[in-house]
């Protein structure tokens, strides 16, 4: 299985770092925690600052997860949750493709670490080491599950987006 093991720690060097520096952006990049306060304001997050440390944290955790190989299916899970909240908020509407606003990128992230899931982390990794490993479709449908119903649940309890213009007039 020396191949599973090699594509497993390729999927992971690539994914989870990825995650671990758009949370750490969300925190220390040009705006930091208040600019990404005021984006996800804007976007109906509300709490607003608390979704700003949740999903800068969460990113942050699920990308040292994926990257270590720890904690089984649950960091995927984690990235799945915050791409289905991200295709939601930010990226419905716009199309396909990520330079027009569209949903690829969380598309392909979410897709990705369904994959993982799937795969397992591998031999090299900390799950490997302490001979926790798991993968297969059970991995991949708890990752999938638990991160779309955990952002279904984050939506319905706390997504209130401002309506349009054109969606507060009224004909007469």
């Amino acid at each position: 299985m020396k191949g599973h093991d090699a594509a497993a720690l390729v999927l992971r060097a690539t994914l989870g770092p990825m995650l671990f520096a758009h949370g750490w952006n969300k925190v220390a990049g040009p705006g930091g925690l208040e600019g990404t306060t005021g984006w996800f304001e804007a976007l109906g997050l509300r709490p607003a600052a608390v979704h700003a440390r949740m999903a800068a944290g969460t990113e942050m955790a699920a990308g040292a997860g994926i990257a270590l190989g720890a904690a089984g299916p649950l960091p995927a899970a984690a990235a799945v949750g915050l791409m289905a909240v991200a295709a939601r908020t930010d990226h419905r509407g716009k199309g396909f493709f990520v330079f027009k606003g569209g949903w690829e990128y969380v598309g392909v992230v979410g897709g990705a670490a369904v994959a993982l899931a799937a795969l397992g982390h591998g031999r090299y990794s900390l799950d490997g080491l302490l001979h926790r490993e798991r993968a297969g479709a059970g991995g991949a449908l708890l990752a999938a599950g638990l991160g779309t119903a955990s952002a279904a649940a984050l939506l319905a309890a706390c997504y209130r987006p401002k309506p349009k213009a054109d969606e507060t007039q009224t004909d007469h």
